[in-house]
């Protein structure tokens, strides 16, 4: 398994309390109201840490779009306090060189023995949105050393199943396992966003874990 350049290996063997705020924190970024979206940010300002939320913040552009981003950030800094950071290496427009290689090494870890079809596919939809996937997307914010990449795939695992993204899901769940989650706090994820989707999602989620755990052979 590779190690992130700046991102030292972390294994999730179960959900903690702040990580049960920082799913559901992803989730309703990703497909929540409004209001849900104020209620989960302003209860993790008392147990998440808020590097961890800014993160989620920042990745949740990739999976919820802007316009959903920016009223989630709008919102943290009300209830949080915090103001944004002068400075930040996501600025660095000079830095596509790195980013495309942590890129690289980042969706390799996630995609394992997929990541060749994975980059045929993509760039078969189109070549720039392989470029994007990987300089944009897995090296400048999934590389950032900020959140280790287990509790990131956790998160993006949430934002799938609340947005209904089951494509997506399905492949996020043996990106979370290959980064370094265990089946238990894989399974939590799900658990702790079912309430944010219609009972019938919440069982075919359930029904996808179990025929990826059957499929990586863990259990």
């Amino acid at each position: 398994m590779m190690t992130l350049p700046g991102q030292p290996r972390v294994t999730v063997t179960a959900l903690g309390d702040e990580e049960r705020m920082l799913v559901r924190v992803a989730a309703v970024i990703a497909a929540g109201s409004e209001a849900a979206m104020r209620s989960e940010l302003a209860r993790a300002t008392n147990g998440a840490p808020p590097e961890w939320i800014e993160e989620v913040l920042l990745q949740s552009y990739l999976f919820a779009g802007f316009p959903r981003t920016l009223n989630a950030t709008r919102e943290w800094r009300r209830v949080s306090g915090r103001a944004a950071p002068s400075a930040d290496d996501g600025e660095r427009l000079d830095q596509a060189s790195r980013w495309k290689a942590d890129g690289e090494r980042t969706c390799a870890t996630v995609y394992g023995v997929f990541y060749d079809r994975l980059r045929e596919n993509i760039r078969a939809l189109h070549p720039a949105l392989d470029a994007w996937m990987i300089v944009e997307g897995y090296g400048k914010v999934l590389s950032r050393p900020a959140l280790d990449l287990a509790r990131r795939e956790l998160c993006i695992v949430a934002a799938c199943a609340a947005s209904r993204q089951e494509r997506q899901l399905h492949s996020h769940l043996h990106g979370a396992l290959h980064a370094g989650a265990s089946v238990e706090a894989i399974g939590d994820t799900l658990s702790v966003v079912a309430d944010l989707v219609p009972p019938d999602d919440a069982d075919r989620h359930r029904l996808l874990w179990a025929r990826v755990r059957e499929t990586a052979n863990v259990h």
